[in-house]
């Protein structure tokens, strides 16, 4: 299983652990809760569903609301299918939750994991928070390493962009030292001021924009016929 797969299946499932959902509803909130789906296709989700029900982990149903009674018939489609995490599942969900190797710590990975933070206990986001700053650092010395031997080989523009990257790269690892510093204090992170930086930087991957599930409008969904 490729990384981008296994982060797929985990961010599914702890959007399910929430409450059963069709696989637009899915899309959705993948798309729009977890920033780092932005980009990923039904194409990808649809293998993705067929595999955790294969392994036991989801369920498939039909849809019961009225809406999808009557765009059935109406419409000569089935009802959507909803998925509904099983106890299997939830119980490999919380599995993954307690993880805490080199992998959470990766940009992607991380940001999937943070997401789910408020469904984690806490000595293990302190684990993964530490392990991401300790992360950072090692990449931001080698970062300030290779601009000092290159520094008078780069004109200003390329000389610019290093900068940006390592600044996006400091800049979060003074939110993680606010962030481990408030769980060691056992303060809530709600309303506690604290924020991740404001977008992704491509350039040096440091991780910002980090979502947390549910906290997003849910659009009105067209027929899904797919699901």
């Amino acid at each position: 299983m490729s990384r981008r797969s296994g982060i797929l299946e985990f961010a599914v499932l702890g959007l399910l652990r929430e409450s059963p959902m069709h696989g637009y509803e899915l899309r959705k909130r993948l798309n729009t809760s977890l920033g780092v789906f932005r980009a990923f296709s039904y194409g990808t989700l649809y293998p993705c569903l067929k595999t955790l029900v294969a392994n036991g982990w989801l369920i498939e149903e039909p849809g019961n609301t009225s809406e999808d009674a009557l765009a059935a018939p109406l419409a000569g489609r089935r009802a959507k299918i909803v998925y509904r995490l099983t106890a299997e599942g939830k119980e490999h969900f919380e599995e993954l939750l307690s993880q805490t190797g080199p992998d959470a710590y990766e940009d992607e990975t991380f940001a999937a994991r943070f997401a789910f933070f408020g469904q984690t206990s806490r000595d293990v986001r302190m684990r993964v928070l530490e392990g991401r700053r300790s992360r950072l650092e090692e990449r931001l010395e080698k970062m300030r390493a290779s601009l000092a031997r290159t520094r008078e080989r780069l004109d200003d523009y390329t000389l610019e962009l290093q900068r940006h990257g390592m600044e996006s790269v400091e800049r979060e690892v003074r939110w993680l030292n606010e962030l481990i510093e408030s769980e060691r204090a056992g303060r809530d992170l709600k309303g506690s001021g604290s924020g991740g930086p404001a977008q992704q930087d491509t350039t040096s991957g440091a991780t910002g924009d980090l979502p947390r599930p549910g906290h997003t409008s849910r659009p009105d969904s067209p027929d899904d016929t797919a699901t």
